[in-house]
């Protein structure tokens, strides 16, 4: 079995270094070792091995799944990956937890040319044969769409098509319509994080609360919902909501939804608070 080199040593950058960074190594490394420069023995393998790198470094959530899981995170054995592809009107959905297919990430608008990198630095000549393929789009979307499924507008050709995105796309998600590919990109979430299906949210409580118990608002995709948490609950402790997660896309229902208590311990205390808590702790 084949073990795949660390993605960061790969592109010869650290763990904390920068989107820009991340970007100037692949190019480099990707015209020194492009096939249509580089004719030495393994030079198409190695710029293989450096554009798998890019794409998962240079996509947010793509790198934070990395850096969790490593590698297993896109390995289909591994039950991060896997994909299945179904057919609905006149669309091919392509379904990939693993962010699999040609969406290198950072497209900077709801629709864009993933190639278009490789054209800016090969004066046009792109590694996947240009004229062997069927052209490709990118698709921006936010988690809210991604939840309930949403539509966007592009121009193929002079004619404009509506792309129907289902509920529940994912990064690398792909939709085949006649003649040219839809790739999704789902923009990171200020409120909850992604696992697949599963989503997971950080929700602050204050210590009187945790100490006392109290019932709480926390966010899911259908709006607020009150969380009771009992006396005495600790930092950390992690609630499943069951069916609060996103659609899935290759079985029915949904995901769950995890919420973390994180205890707040007030920075300023009054001479009160502060006589009080001693008085308890002498208890």
């Amino acid at each position: 079995m084949v073990t795949k080199r660390d993605f960061y040593e790969v592109l010869g950058v650290g763990k904390t270094a920068s989107a820009a960074e991340i970007k100037k190594a692949y190019r480099q490394l990707a015209l020194k070792f492009h096939p249509d420069r580089n004719k030495e023995a393994g030079a198409a393998e190695k710029f293989k091995e450096i554009s798998e790198a890019y794409e998962i470094l240079s996509n947010p959530q793509k790198k934070q799944n990395y850096d969790q899981f490593g590698h297993a995170a896109f390995d289909p054995a591994s039950g991060f990956g896997g994909g299945r592809t179904t057919r609905q009107g006149p669309f091919t959905y392509t379904y990939s937890t693993s962010g699999g297919g040609p969406g290198f990430g950072g497209f900077g608008a709801d629709f864009s040319d993933p190639f278009e990198i490789f054209e800016s630095f090969f004066g046009g000549a792109s590694p996947f044969g240009r004229s062997a393929r069927l052209p490709r789009y990118g698709a921006r979307i936010d988690l809210t769409e991604a939840y309930k499924g949403t539509t966007r507008k592009l121009v193929h050709q002079g004619r404009e098509y509506e792309v129907k995105i289902p509920a529940g796309a994912e990064d690398g998600t792909q939709i085949r319509f006649d003649n040219f590919y839809v790739t999704v990109e789902v923009k990171p979430d200020s409120r909850f994080r992604r696992d697949g299906s599963d989503l997971f949210v950080d929700q602050p409580i204050s210590f009187t609360q945790a100490a006392l118990g109290a019932t709480v608002k926390v966010p899911t995709m259908d709006g607020e919902l009150k969380l009771k948490i009992r006396p005495g609950t600790q930092p950390g402790t992690l609630f499943r909501l069951r069916g609060k997660g996103m659609p899935r896309l290759r079985f029915s229902g949904r995901g769950d939804q995890y919420v973390r208590l994180l205890v707040e311990v007030p920075s300023k205390l009054s001479r009160k608070q502060k006589d009080l808590l001693n008085e308890f702790e002498n208890f």
